[in-house]
């Protein structure tokens, strides 16, 4: 049979015979075919082990506008034909079976670079970026500040760790984090940021695991969790133990209560209120005021809670003449507010405005004891409820506080109501100067010193 040229495959028809190269027998031959239409097709043309002939598909001719010329449809052709005398006379299953294992490499490598280029995107600041973002979705106060601190202590002066991936970094990288802040006496600064780090990387790792968890945590994909072997900021858990004394309360309470109200009403809420948390207070609206029953519905979602507990204040009288004068011409839903009811009291407002009493306190020489901030108000009325022979159950129920355990959590059904209005009620007497004389809902309670 003649050889291949070009010529001969442009004269080929649809429907003519395949042509065929002059090879030597026995190791196959390069056929070609025009089929319907103008492309001209190269095959590799051999018996298989049964005696039955088989054609491979090489690719079309460039004559026809393929890729293939007639030299390298040859080239390819003696590829196989050497094969094929080589002993692989099953072709077809061979090259199949070759391409599925080519296929199978492929996608491996396809996904193995798809994996480490989501290994590289799920660096330290996406994980606490995607941290801040789930503390926020779970309704955590904190979740702002946590997003202030991370990027003013690491993602600001440590962009390089910041965009390494989480899993490449170890402890050693991470307290360098601290150290920073350590050597220049921010320990509890350094301690919050500890915090940060064990906690979103613990979050990162439970998250593959985690229905529940937001996309944004699950795709980082978080595999180890070096913050863990973080050692404690020694020095940075210093418990404040400031607590006001009656006669510091009570000159604490004539200073605000002569203040005009758009200064001070919210710290007469405040306190008498139970020194409420500033962020629960600011997140209060007027749907969460019961009027009929004089009470607030606060939602407590500090520490581990899945779901914020509801916490109900009841509110005297005194305190709701407060709430009110916060807004006397109302001009947004918020309680706890500064601009009318438009936004909640952010916390640094509160802190300014108490802080201002504290001074003016002191240059008068009523604090005897010290300064003090609006956190030690919380501790001042535990302690001075204490003093006056409130239960521990009500002083936890009205700061809803230490309510973590089984028999709170599934059996205490009581609400408290009437105990925490009493222990209001003695509260303001006691700023007031008035009798603080408390008398026991129950006996069991015991009579309360003046």
């Amino acid at each position: 049979m003649a050889a291949l040229t070009d010529r001969t495959l442009r004269s080929l028809k649809p429907g003519d015979p395949e042509r065929s190269d002059r090879w030597p027998r026995g190791g196959g031959t390069l056929t070609a075919w025009r089929r319907e239409g103008e492309a001209v097709l190269f095959y590799f043309r051999y018996t298989k082990p049964g005696g039955k002939r088989d054609r491979i598909p090489l690719g079309e001719w460039e004559g026809t506008g393929g890729p293939l010329s007639l030299a390298a449809a040859r080239d390819r052709g003696r590829e196989l034909s050497a094969r094929y005398r080589a002993g692989d006379r099953d072709l077809r299953a061979i090259l199949e079976a070759e391409e599925r294992e080519a296929r199978r490499e492929r996608e491996a490598a396809a996904k193995a670079s798809q994996a480490e280029q989501e290994r590289q995107q799920s660096t330290l600041g996406a994980l606490l970026t995607a941290y801040a973002e789930w503390l926020e979705v779970k309704g955590k106060s904190s979740a702002s500040a946590v997003r202030a601190s991370i990027q003013r202590h690491v993602a600001e002066p440590w962009p390089r760790l910041w965009a390494t991936p989480a899993d490449d970094l170890t402890a050693d990288d991470l307290l360098s984090v601290l150290t920073r802040l350590t050597d220049e006496g921010k320990l509890r600064e350094a301690a919050k940021v500890r915090s940060y780090l064990q906690s979103a990387y613990a979050a990162g790792v439970k998250a593959r695991t985690t229905a529940s968890a937001t996309p944004a945590l699950r795709a980082l994909r978080i595999r180890t969790n070096p913050a863990r072997d973080l050692g404690t900021i020694e020095g940075a858990n210093k418990v404040r133990d400031r607590a006001l004394s009656v006669s510091e309360l009570r000159a604490y309470w004539r200073r605000i209560e002569a203040l005009p109200d758009h200064e001070a009403a919210c710290l007469r809420f405040h306190l008498l209120t139970g020194g409420q948390r500033l962020e629960q207070l600011a997140r209060a609206t007027v749907a969460d005021y019961d009027s009929d029953r004089c009470t607030l519905t606060l939602w407590d979602s500090k520490g581990r809670r899945s779901a914020p507990r509801k916490h109900v204040v009841p509110l005297i009288p005194a305190a709701i003449e407060a709430m009110h004068a916060m807004a006397p011409q109302r001009a947004g839903d918020f309680i706890f507010t500064a601009t009318a009811g438009e936004s909640g009291m952010v916390s640094s407002t509160a802190y300014v405005r108490c802080r201002a009493v504290m001074q003016a306190m002191r240059e008068a020489g009523e604090l005897p004891g010290g300064g003090f901030s609006i956190t030690d108000i919380r501790r001042t009325v535990e302690t001075r409820l204490a003093d006056l022979g409130i239960h521990s159950d009500v002083r936890a129920q009205l700061q809803s506080h230490g309510l973590g355990g089984v028999q709170s959590r599934h059996y205490d059904r009581h609400d408290y109501l009437d105990e925490k209005r009493a222990a209001l009620e003695a509260l303001y007497r006691l700023v007031t100067g008035d009798s603080a004389q408390v008398v026991p809902l129950h006996p069991k309670q015991g009579a309360a010193a003046a």
